[in-house]
């Protein structure tokens, strides 16, 4: 078959008054970014951090998309009155490469780390409540995350896409449903948000555990399909690679009634084209998301902006989760500066205004945002979670897509309630 190519989309599109503009000056710092940015008066110093050059894990669009805002914030005319100074850090995918990172941000005092990835929030994230530094949108990999009172996570994590796919497979008609997800403890918690989904529809749930460093998950796979029954479904929640093998796995395996899902970060669009699109193991696949769809226009200003200030910059994938993550984080970034309205803008006040309760809107990549006392997830494992809605998507014709439109609410599977009445 042939594969369709993969497009970055940089159609120019108008600049909508949702648009991030986040006008700006970039900087440099041991950890990275351009060395010409000037110091001037009332400068906001942020950081951006994600894995470069290790393999799997690497984000490096998000650091590059974040020195392309500040182009944006800076040919704009500055982020009310100011400049902007947007350093850059390379976390490695290490413990001490985050830790390094966080160093770098607290020696710099940034206002704030905005839109950035890292496993390793138990090392970075003590020296962010030392200083008070916000840390604004991370990835949703780690649970200091979600329970850190400097942690303003604009996601669900993957909890919320795990309950969702559940729900997507429940509506899909799946009497059973196999998890595939790491051998670890993190994995094991998975369990419980699929099961809380599936239980009240009555659908089976059998638990797949996998090494997440296997080469060959074609006894796993079988597991999950069985005997193939109408009715099977299967969906993998592992990181990009496995899942990667997982799939090379399920194409030598033939298989005619069992549905696949997944959820967003272990498959994309991406992971779609190389996998031979309809004609392969994702065809038709369902997929759970925190975003609308790549093609929704949504992105439209994210994707001006990457044609107006990201020129050269091939990396950054305009449907990449981590992509689309700090495109939001920094969206909420530049409403609490304007809501100080020329009052000082320091770690502490963007706290504060991020804490007030008020809402921060991201022109419909997520429902609006707020982190009062009153939005936050009742649970004690993930408290500072207030975005628990995700999307349904599915593969068609090649294309992630959406299977329905807007978002579903999973905050009752995550607080072990019941389904809202007509549900």
């Amino acid at each position: 078959m042939t594969l369709k190519p993969r497009h970055h989309h940089r159609t120019a599109t108008a600049l909508g008054a949702a648009a991030v503009l986040l006008p700006a000056l970039l900087a440099t710092s041991a950890c990275g970014g351009p060395a010409d940015a000037a110091s001037g008066q009332g400068e906001l110093t942020v950081m951006t951090w994600s894995p470069s050059d290790t393999g799997a894990a690497d984000r490096p669009g998000m650091t590059a998309l974040a020195q392309a805002i500040g182009r944006g914030i800076d040919d704009q005319g500055g982020l009310d009155g100011h400049r902007i100074r947007v350093l850059t850090c390379n976390e490695h995918n290490t413990a001490d490469g985050a830790t390094e990172c966080a160093k770098e941000a607290v020696d710099a005092n940034v206002v704030a780390v905005i839109g950035s990835y890292s496993q390793y929030g138990d090392n970075f994230m003590p020296a962010l409540e030392s200083a008070g530094i916000p840390y604004l949108g991370g990835y949703g990999l780690s649970a200091p995350e979600f329970t850190s009172p400097v942690s303003y996570p604009v996601d669900g994590g993957l909890p919320a896409l795990v309950a969702g796919s559940g729900l997507q497979l429940v509506a899909a008609g799946c009497r059973t449903v196999s998890l595939i997800r790491p051998d670890t403890p993190a994995g094991d918690g998975l369990v419980g948000e699929l099961a809380g989904a599936l239980k009240p529809a009555g659908v089976k749930l059998l638990d797949v555990p996998a090494q997440e460093k296997s080469t060959d998950y074609t006894g796993t796979a079988g597991k999950a399909i069985g005997g193939d029954q109408a009715g099977n479904c299967v969906t993998a929640a592992l990181s990009p690679v496995p899942t990667q093998t997982l799939l090379d796995s399920l194409r030598r395996m033939p298989h005619t009634d069992t549905r696949l899902a997944s959820v967003i970060g272990s498959v994309q669009q991406s992971v779609v084209d190389t996998t031979g699109g309809d004609g392969g193991p994702l065809g038709g696949a369902y997929v759970t998301g925190w975003y609308p769809p790549e093609a929704a226009h949504t992105w439209d200003t994210l994707r001006t902006t990457l044609q107006k200030y990201a020129i050269g910059e091939a990396q950054i994938d305009d449907a990449d989760p981590g992509v689309q993550t700090t495109w939001v984080a920094y969206q909420v970034f530049q409403q609490a500066v304007d809501k100080l309205a020329g009052k000082p803008v320091t770690a502490k006040a963007l706290r504060g205004e991020l804490d007030s309760g008020d809402q921060f809107t991201t022109g419909g990549a997520t429902p609006p945002l707020a982190w009062g006392l009153t939005n936050m997830l009742a649970s004690p494992s993930a408290p500072r979670m207030v975005n628990t809605s995700v999307t349904f998507q599915q593969v068609q014709g090649g294309r992630l897509v959406a299977q329905q439109p807007g978002f579903v609410d999973v905050r009752w599977v995550l607080t072990g309630g019941k389904p809202p009445a007509g549900s």
